[in-house]
């Protein structure tokens, strides 16, 4: 028997395992969040679940709410068999979870039970981590409590921000998702439960979390530079306007340090190269400013932003 599947997913993070379950089992029907509005001129833009759900000629609903009365029906109207949640959005009630027979599994993106939660890849970065990986989990009412079917770990790269990671997690999610789905069907992989000591919590991100604070440490500044790329995006003011950093490096010069306060500008010369790069002085060690976006331009490197910013130190 060919199981009948709804997939909910939404971002970009959902699209590789959406692929993969249309290529292997029948999908009946696609929930996704409503289009909403991006860019400079905010115009209504579709999620990228939504767009390949197009392609694929699948039936789609948008629903604001799990908690619409019509969305259950829907529900109940296609009759899947098992619903595939991948970043979806929106915890799932007990009524959706109940719809299918087999339950719903969820694709999310950290080795469970570390970082339950709406941001599982930045809280990766920001914390250090060395390694996270990817968890296939039955879902209950809980946030990410679920019991796990199965979990691949992938080593977290110096350079990873939140987005190269999250592209290469939701390529290991889809894989580990399509290997993982025949054993749960013909149930020869049985739900082992989370060890509840290991919990730890991944809150949803606001866009105030992206400010730079440089009392603390410069290695905890370029994680969070990393982890907030692309959104919310790290940034600090100057002239008093909005500069984002995309991307930063840590430098360790007791001279120039000694000589500044936390917050304080410089410029760090590399060997070999006349023009510098602008750093900011931290708790311990210079944040260096490898790219960025002074308001109202395009992302820049370092060098390039000091040619317009003779007066940056």
């Amino acid at each position: 028997m060919n199981p009948r599947i709804v997939f909910m997913g939404s971002p970009e993070f959902a699209v590789p395992s959406l692929r993969k379950v249309a290529e292997s089992y029948n999908v009946v029907g696609i929930v996704t969040q409503p289009d909403r509005p991006a860019g400079r001129g905010r115009s209504l833009t579709p999620p990228p679940v939504k767009l390949l759900a197009q392609e694929m000629d699948l039936p789609i609903i948008q629903p604001l709410s799990l908690k619409q009365t019509e969305v259950l029906e829907q529900l109940r109207s296609w009759k899947p068999d098992l619903v595939v949640v991948a970043a979806f959005g929106q915890i799932l009630r007990p009524e959706v979870l109940d719809v299918p027979p087999r339950g719903c599994v969820n694709v999310h993106a950290s080795l469970l039970p570390r970082w339950r939660g709406a941001a599982p890849i930045q809280a990766a970065i920001l914390h250090g981590d060395e390694r996270t990986g990817v968890t296939i989990m039955l879902m209950d009412p809980g946030m990410d409590t679920g019991p796990i079917l199965s979990q691949r770990a992938i080593q977290i790269l110096h350079q990873d921000t939140a987005a190269s990671l999250g592209d290469r997690l939701a390529k290991l999610g889809a894989e580990l998702l399509i290997e993982t789905l025949p054993g749960y069907l013909e149930k020869g992989i049985q739900p082992v439960a989370q060890d509840g000591s290991q919990v730890t919590y991944a809150p949803r991100l606001r866009k105030e979390d992206g400010e730079l604070d440089f009392n603390q440490p410069a290695v905890s500044l370029v994680r969070r530079v990393h982890a907030f790329n692309p959104w919310p995006g790290a940034y600090t003011t100057w002239k008093n306007q909005i500069l984002k950093i995309h991307q930063a490096k840590v430098e360790l010069s007791d001279e120039v340090e000694s000589a500044l306060s936390p917050g304080q500008h410089a410029i760090v010369r590399e060997p070999g190269r006349a023009q510098g790069l602008p750093a900011i002085c931290t708790a311990q060690g210079l944040l260096v400013l490898d790219e960025l976006q002074p308001a109202g331009k395009k992302s820049m490197s370092g060098r390039v932003f000091l040619q317009g910013a003779r007066d940056w130190a």
